[in-house]
C-alpha cells in the first residue's frame, strides 16, 4: 500500500535541505521499490506570509492523513517581531501537539571520519553512539499558566508552568527502556529532583518503570551534572530521558560532540509509531539561499522516517550506508570540512543519490 508522507520544507535553509531529501526520497522510489507518495503543505513562517497563521488547518489536516511528515526548519530573523502566538515555532509547537509526538528521539552518532571534526579530543568521542529520548508535548513549554503580567508594583513579571503527569512520565520512561533493550541496556534519567517537585516525581515514576525492565541499569543525574558528564565523559552513555526543556538544551550540546549540528536527525513519535522527521538544527538564515547548508541531517532523517514511521529498514539501511559512503569519499560541506574543501548543498546531496545506486 502506498504510504504518504507530507514534506514541509519551512523556512530559512528548510528549504533547500528538503529538496536534497526529495531527491533521496525519489531516488529510492525509481530504484528501489519505495511505494510512497510526496505531498507538499507549509508551515512556520512562511505559512503565516501566505495565510496568516504559521499552522494553516489544511496543512494539520494533511498531516493528520499522512504516514509521516518530513520538516525543514521554522523560524528566522524575519518573523521575530510577530506576536508570540503567530511566531513560526508555534507552528512546529503545534504540529507535536495536535499530532501527539510525545516521544522526541535524538541520536547523537560521531562518524568515524569526523572524528577531528569534533572540538573535543578524539579519544574522548571516538565511537560515540547515544541516544537522548525528550518528552516533546509536556513540561515548561506547554504548561500553564503562562504569560506576562504587571505587578502592583507596575513591574512586570514572566511566568511559566512546568508539570507533568505521572503517565506522561511513565510513557517516555518506557520509550527509553525499549530502545535501551535494542542498545547497551543502560538508561539514565535526567531530572532537577533536588531544586523542582516535579522532577522529583519524574525521578520516582522513573525508577517505578525501571523496575518493570530487569535487564536495564537505570540510573539518574541531575541535569547541571548530566550536561557536564556529556563533554567529561559522553561515551558512559546509552539512553538518556528526560523533560521536554532538559532535552532541547542537552541534544544540542551532544550533538556539538559530533562535530556539527548539521549531521544529526530526529524522529518524533505517537503512541502508534507515527512520526515527523526533521535535523536538529535551526533555519540558520544568516546562510540561506547560499547552497552552504549541510542536507545530511535532513537526509538521515529520512532513514528514521523509513525505520520507525515506513518499517523499511533495507532503505533505511541503503541510506546511512550512503552517507558513509561520501564522507569516505571525502566529501564535506562547510560545516565539516575544518576549514578545508567542502561542497555545497546540492553537490552533497547528489552525491548520496549517487552513492545510493
Amino acid at each position: 500500500m502506498t504510504k504518504k508522507i507530507l514534506i514541509l520544507p519551512g523556512d530559512g535553509i528548510g528549504q533547500e535541505i528538503v529538496a536534497e531529501a526529495v531527491k533521496v526520497l525519489n531516488a529510492l522510489k525509481s530504484g528501489h521499490g519505495l511505494d510512497v507518495e510526496l505531498i507538499e503543505g507549509l508551515v512556520g513562517g512562511a505559512a503565516y506570509d501566505e495565510t496568516g497563521s504559521p499552522l494553516p488547518e489544511e496543512t494539520l489536516e494533511k498531516a493528520r492523513a499522512c504516514d509521516a511528515v518530513l520538516l525543514g526548519a521554522v523560524g528566522g530573523y524575519k518573523w521575530e517581531s510577530l506576536d508570540i502566538s503567530v511566531r513560526p515555532e508555534k507552528g512546529l509547537l503545534g504540529l507535536r501537539k495536535e499530532l501527539g509526538l510525545f516521544a522526541n528521539l535524538r541520536p547523537a552518532i560521531l562518524y568515524p571520519q569526523l572524528a577531528e571534526a569534533s572540538t573535543l579530543k578524539a579519544d574522548v568521542v571516538s565511537g560515540l553512539d547515544l541516544m537522548i529520548v525528550r518528552e516533546l508535548t509536556g513540561g515548561i513549554y506547554f504548561g500553564q499558566p503562562r504569560g506576562v503580567r504587571t505587578l502592583d508594583s507596575g513591574e512586570r513579571q514572566g511566568y511559566n508552568t512546568l508539570v507533568y503527569r505521572e503517565s506522561e512520565v511513565d510513557r517516555i520512561v518506557r520509550v527509553a527502556m525499549d530502545i535501551a533493550m535494542k542498545r547497551g541496556r543502560r538508561v539514565c534519567s535526567v531530572d532537577k529532583a533536588n531544586v523542582l517537585e516535579c522532577t522529583e516525581m519524574w525521578r520516582e515514576v522513573a525508577a517505578k518503570v525501571g523496575a518493570d525492565y530487569p535487564e536495564v541499569e537505570l540510573s539518574h543525574l541531575y541535569v547541571d551534572n548530566a550536561a557536564m558528564q556529556l563533554v567529561r565523559a559522553p561515551k558512559q552513555f546509552d539512553v538518556m530521558v528526560t523533560t521536554n526543556m532538559f532535552g532541547d538544551i542537552l541534544s544540542d550540546c551532544a550533538a556539538m560532540l559530533t562535530g556539527s549540528i548539521g549531521m544529526l536527525p530526529s524522529a518524533s513519535l505517537d503512541e502508534n509509531g507515527k512520526g515527523m522527521y526533521e535535523p536538529i538544527h535551526g533555519s540558520a538564515p544568516d546562510i540561506a539561499g547560499q547552497n552552504v547548508a549541510n542536507p545530511l541531517a535532513t537526509i538521515l532523517s529520512v532513514a528514521m522516517m523509513l525505520r520507525y514511521s515506513l518499517n523499511d529498514e533495507a532503505n533505511a539501511e541503503r541510506i546511512e550506508a550512503a552517507v558513509q559512503k561520501v564522507l569516505d569519499q571525502g566529501l564535506r560541506t562547510a560545516d565539516i570540512a575544518g576549514g578545508g574543501p567542502s561542497v555545497g548543498t546540492a553537490e552533497m546531496g547528489d552525491a548520496v543519490v549517487n552513492a545510493i545506486g
